[in-house]
């Protein structure tokens, strides 16, 4: 039971993590694009940052959402019982 605690307690800490960080994305990119309007409404280099940021906010959604992702907790048990069971043949 404490170990099922444990997981899902993480696992909501994930999926916090990534909306605090989509929430301050929309919120910044926001502010840049009234910035980039106010000052310079000729040249939208907002869109650099917001490409840019977009592509590790996909990332970071990826590592959140895809359950079999390379990294996850399951591929990290599996990778330990490899190593395990490796070291015990030896």
């Amino acid at each position: 039971m404490d170990e099922s605690y444990e997981r899902a307690k993480r696992r909501v800490e994930q999926l916090k993590g990534f909306y605090i960080h989509l929430t301050v994305y929309i919120v910044i990119n926001v502010f840049l694009f009234v910035v980039n309007f106010l000052t310079n409404p000729g040249y939208w280099w907002f869109l650099f940052v917001t490409f840019f940021w977009g592509i590790g906010l996909v990332a970071h959604g990826l590592s959140i959402f895809t359950r079999r992702g390379m990294f996850s907790k399951e591929w990290e048990d599996r990778k330990i019982r490899e190593y395990m069971e490796k070291e015990e043949k030896e």
